[in-house]
């Protein structure tokens, strides 16, 4: 059985997350092989770019119901970015799309106005997560860091989960309060880029790493 699979659907940050499982000792592979996905212990569903377009990707590569069938069996997921995204049941990205619907909810774009200000998306660059369950926040890979800590953001699109309870950490941005990780049974997965967030994000690789016993 292989350890760890990195799903390639030509729309992810591969080798940063490639990179930072080699820097914490996970076994990692990248592939877009269903039978290499159905045999994996764990899975990273890295991603960068449009929604409807990850979707098509996957439909072609035909790697839907291998992804959410390991998943809805227990198979240990970790989200990232735009992979946070595609586990939910739609995005109005460009028009209405359906998603993995793993999570329920849907996934929205920060206003270009909010509270009668200008507001710059996509957001770039650092910012800080905070609690919003701390039963959620030790029971996941975020366990040992601390609140308010920054971590790196590149996106126009959120999450909104219909189940407020799996929201892990939120994160406010121009006065927006938004979900920037969630926690669902074997799922975890974060909008933010935890190989990109220096020391502490490494620290969540690893922890993820030993939660599920890699």
């Amino acid at each position: 059985m292989k350890e760890v699979v990195i799903i390639d659907y030509n729309a992810g940050n591969l080798f940063s997350v490639e990179h930072a499982c080699l820097k914490v000792g996970i076994k990692a592979v990248v592939t877009s092989n269903k039978k290499i996905i159905e045999e994996a212990k764990a899975i990273i569903l890295p991603g960068v770019g449009a929604f409807s377009d990850a979707m098509i990707n996957l439909k072609k590569l035909d790697l839907i119901s291998p992804l959410t069938d390991k998943v809805n069996n227990g198979t240990p997921l970790l989200g990232v970015c735009l992979g946070l995204q595609l586990l939910f049941t739609e995005s109005d990205e460009f028009g209405i799309h359906k998603g993995l619907n793993l999570v329920e909810g849907n996934i929205i774009r920060f206003q270009n106005q909010y509270n009668g200000k200008n507001i710059k998306v996509p957001q770039i660059g650092w910012n800080q997560i905070y609690c919003k369950d701390q039963k959620n926040w030790n029971n996941s890979p975020l366990e040992g860091i601390s609140e308010e800590e920054y971590m790196y953001f590149v996106h126009s699109y959120y999450a909104n989960p219909s189940n407020k309870n799996e929201i892990a950490t939120l994160t406010n941005y121009e006065d927006i309060e938004y979900c920037s990780s969630i926690l669902k049974n074997n799922i975890f997965a974060t909008q933010f880029h935890p190989e990109k967030s220096g020391t502490w994000g490494l620290e969540i690789y690893k922890n993820w790493a030993k939660r599920i016993n890699l």
